[in-house]
């Protein structure tokens, strides 16, 4: 024995999902955007030579699939492409302290007024600082 739907429920039931279907990409589509994070002055642990640092440090970005580039002593460059995302960092460093600051990006919504950007790229910052304190720690 089954059991009949009046049509108009049918239809409000398709059209419902229909809505909340268009919600969901909506929602999607417009992405998030948060305050960009940037590291200022992080403690390096004491007694580690600038050149330990800079190791520590390019091998926790290219670790996580940044390309990594000496600009010169005291100073990295982070690259990170994901599909037709890219963000680029600069990263100061001395034996007690580094910075990991944005440079630019390209379709990450970046907005200079407001200084914000889309979350995935906090969460790339996020994982790279990580990273580096991790190596920072096994030296």
């Amino acid at each position: 024995m089954s059991v009949q739907q009046n049509p108009l429920q049918s239809r409000l039931g398709r059209f419902a999902w229909v809505v909340l279907i268009a919600c969901l990409m909506a929602a999607v589509a417009g992405c998030r955007t948060s305050p960009i994070k940037e590291i200022t002055g992080s403690a390096i642990p004491p007694g580690l030579t600038q050149e330990q640092v800079e190791k520590a440090i390019i091998s926790a970005g290219a670790g996580l699939g940044w390309s990594m580039k000496i600009e010169r002593p005291g100073l990295i460059s982070g690259s990170m492409s994901l599909r037709d995302h890219l963000a680029q960092v600069e990263i100061p460093y001395t034996t007690q302290t580094y910075s990991i600051n944005y440079k630019s990006s390209t379709n990450l919504k970046y907005d200079a007024t407001e200084r914000t950007i889309h979350s995935n790229y906090n969460s790339w910052i996020d994982n790279l600082n990580h990273a580096i304190l991790a190596n920072l720690a096994r030296i």
